[in-house]
């Protein structure tokens, strides 16, 4: 067993103040980085001691191997934590960091390569006989031959690139006419995004959810799943809506899909947190669909139906501990949804937005939580990705936790930067996601709802005279509700 007393945190923002978090509380010392230009973000200095990685692009900042590894060394930090994005799925740079004696916190570059290319963990997933959408995972990449293959698996098929992510070098193909093309457009994408054009061609399911298991292993042999999250509601391929559990899945095909993550982890010898994800067709059957080897950025709703933190589970498992905790003990209480706040404007085509923010606003009800890199007076710029928070809420049942969000949704008001905020209230106010029914193309097949409603002369009349009448009502001694009855009761929203 290793003694880790002090870590350095590789990232910034929400995720390296939720990795301060649970460090103060085991009583670990952590080290924060920063550019130049974010000396004022809560990140640069909230941590016990804190760096500056000077200015430039992310390749001499965020993403400066050599750079990140000597401040570890000069701090004398005992252990590297990637947090998510940049260098948490980067093999290369977590056997640099092991080279040098550091602990880097995440599975060994072996599983981060077998699991990171889409090609190679389908291929494994075929040996340890996990279900998988039926299509090619080979290496040929002639266009006839691909084109071949699509034509056995039937149309639609979805080309992916097998090195990347986040939609880039996908294309959905509906008949042989358009292969070729899309095809093209697949490969010359992946090559720009990843600098290799390797895809797969897949069968399209139609009416797909994400369903994604959370899961957590240590070097004895101890592999555990932390149930399932779905995903489902996501745009151009990013989540934006996520919760536990799911209500998709019944106990059986939780059980099969929990059962079939942990089968994974088993048997690639996995070590730490990873997220294993799945596809969900309308028949109820599931299928693997990649693996994520590091914490993800909905980690929170998991946290808060187990009550279990992860990133402290990440750091006793990378410290050589055993897991405390046996599968049998770890039971879901509740529901809970996180939403993703970004800097865009949705009603105008989520154009990117930039600006100081004025007021973040904190969500006050029991049960909900903000994870965000922000605060009062920083400027929210281009030079990173937008989302500025995540806003988590639990409840007893997934009406209070819905009725918990779209409270606190008015509480974390972003002010003076133009958000998602009431294009997220819209979503959770489809009668679509009271029901349940969220697939992946949700934000697509409804966008007529999603849109910004225009509010009627008669409505504009109503709401004004509501507001007066119960603002006299208040005054005349009985309990007002207007908004100026009480100065804490009004609501940006």
């Amino acid at each position: 067993m290793s003694t880790i007393k002090k870590i350095l945190i590789a990232n910034r923002g929400e995720i390296a103040l939720r990795v301060m978090k649970t460090c103060r509380e085991m009583g670990i010392a952590s080290v924060s980085l920063y550019t130049d230009k974010e000396v004022d973000y809560p990140h640069a200095y909230s941590a016990t001691e804190s760096y500056s990685l000077g200015d430039g692009p992310l390749s001499e900042t965020y993403l400066n191997h050599a750079k990140i590894i000597a401040l570890a060394k000069k701090c004398g930090a005992d252990a590297i934590h990637p947090g998510y994005g940049f260098l948490s799925e980067n093999g290369v740079f977590a056997d640099k960091v092991r080279a040098e004696g550091i602990i880097f916190i995440g599975p060994s570059s072996d599983s981060m390569l077998i699991m990171g290319d889409k090609k190679t963990s389908k291929q494994k997933m075929e040996e340890v006989g996990v279900p998988l959408i039926p299509g090619y995972h080979g290496n040929e990449q002639a266009p006839s031959f691909l084109k071949d293959e699509a034509k056995k698996i039937g149309y639609p098929v979805l080309i992916k690139a097998s090195a990347g992510g986040g939609g880039k070098g996908m294309r959905v193909v509906r008949s042989e006419a358009e292969f070729i093309d899309g095809l093209e457009a697949a490969k010359r994408e992946a090559m720009n995004a990843f600098g290799d054009d390797t895809v797969l061609v897949e069968k399209y399911i139609t009416n797909p959810r994400h369903i994604e298991v959370q899961v957590m292993s240590d070097r004895h042999g101890n592999h555990l799943h932390l149930f399932e999250r779905e995903c489902s509601i996501q745009r151009r391929h990013q989540k934006i809506v996520e919760e536990t559990p799911s209500t998709a899945l019944d106990e059986k095909t939780r059980q099969d899909i929990t059962a079939s993550a942990v089968a994974i982890t088993t048997a690639i010898n996995y070590e730490g947190a990873g997220t294993v994800e799945f596809i969900l067709d309308e028949d109820g059957k599931f299928y693997f669909l990649e693996m994520n080897t590091r914490l993800q950025v909905e980690h929170p709703v998991t946290e808060m139906v187990t009550g279990l933190d992860l990133v402290k589970m990440q750091i006793e498992v990378a410290r050589g501990d055993k897991l405390l905790i046996t599968q049998d003990e770890i039971v879901q209480k509740g529901h809970a949804i996180e939403v993703r706040l970004y800097s865009e404007d949705p009603d105008n085509g989520f154009l990117p937005a930039t600006g100081k923010i004025s007021v973040v606003g904190h969500p006050t009800l029991n049960g909900t939580r903000l994870d965000s890199g922000y605060v009062d007076g920083n400027e929210v710029t281009i030079n990173f990705d937008p989302m500025l928070a995540k806003l988590i809420a639990w409840g007893e049942n997934r009406e209070v936790a819905t009725q918990k969000i779209l409270a606190s949704l008015c509480d974390v008001a972003f002010l003076g930067v133009k958000t998602n905020r009431d294009y997220l209230r819209r979503i959770l106010e489809t009668e679509e996601f009271k029901v349940g029914n969220t697939y992946t193309h949700f934000v697509e097949t409804y966008k007529d709802k999603l849109l910004k409603r225009e509010v009627s002369s008669d409505e504009e009349a109503l709401a004004i005279a509501t507001f007066l009448l119960e603002s006299r009502k208040g005054k005349a001694g009985t309990i007002g509700t207007g908004p100026w009855s009480e100065l804490h009761g009004f609501r940006n929203c």
